[in-house]
């Protein structure tokens, strides 16, 4: 109720602050909700969203599984960590522009070269958080395994992902809102559809009511997915810590 009430205090100042500067450059809620309409009837809007999310879960998937292998192994080898560490040190202060523009230049201006340079944004900040979590897993548990003689499939399944899920599902929670960001980016310096592309065409037409139509519109799709994918998930995930404690 908090939430409904605190977003309709928002509406009303927007619209009480767009009726008083009576500006282009600051359309009402209406006129930008009749925008959202209209781009949703023509099939526009749900074609530019959906490409932007074919990347946006392209570059999660390889950031998350690349990033997952890569922060266990160095959690659980000193020698692998140390080699590997100046690298990882390397990726986290490189600055996103720099990889984008790397990636259209040694790739080309192609899907393959986007995917890749939100992937790469990612990955590094996938291996810390997996790495930490790696550091953690408790050693009573592995002497267990290796008494039991589980397989590693079964040491995977029972004992490793299950003290690994948190950190999981806390990195899965803050990839997404990164990667989103950094997509659009991608999308406004060299792809010709995506949501980055169409704020990037009205940013040049000044078409504040298209640019803030596309904008809300994927800012509600990423909520939706957080509010109703991400945070069931990772509570299920935390779950097993609640009924150990």
């Amino acid at each position: 109720m908090a939430k409904v009430l605190s977003l309709a205090v928002l509406l009303v100042l927007w619209a009480l602050i767009a009726w008083l500067a009576q500006s282009p450059l600051l359309p009402s809620p209406m006129s930008v909700g009749e925008m959202i309409v209209a781009e949703t009837r023509s099939g526009e809007l749900p074609f530019q969203m959906a490409c932007t999310l074919a990347r946006v879960v392209a570059a999660f998937a390889i950031a998350f599984t690349l990033g997952v292998a890569g922060g266990y192994v160095m959690g659980r080898s000193k020698l692998i960590d140390r080699y590997a560490d100046p690298w990882l040190v390397v990726l986290l202060n490189l600055p996103a522009l720099v990889i984008i523009i790397f990636a259209y230049i040694w790739i080309g201006l192609n899907e393959t070269a986007a995917i890749v340079a939100v992937a790469l944004n990612k990955l590094p900040n996938v291996i810390v958080v997996t790495r930490e979590g790696a550091r953690s897993l408790d050693p009573a548990l592995d002497e267990m395994a290796q008494a039991f003689r589980f397989t590693w499939q079964s040491k995977l399944r029972n004992v490793v992902l299950p003290q690994l899920a948190p950190y999981l599902a806390a990195v899965s929670r803050s990839g997404l809102s990164i990667i989103w960001k950094i997509v659009l980016v991608v999308e406004l310096l060299g792809r010709p559809n995506g949501v980055g592309f169409v704020l990037g065409s009205s940013f040049s037409l000044f078409d504040m009511t298209r640019i803030l139509s596309y904008a809300i519109s994927f800012v509600a799709l990423m909520l939706a997915i957080e509010t109703f994918l991400v945070q069931p998930l990772e509570r299920r995930t935390n779950r097993w810590r609640r009924n150990a404690a």
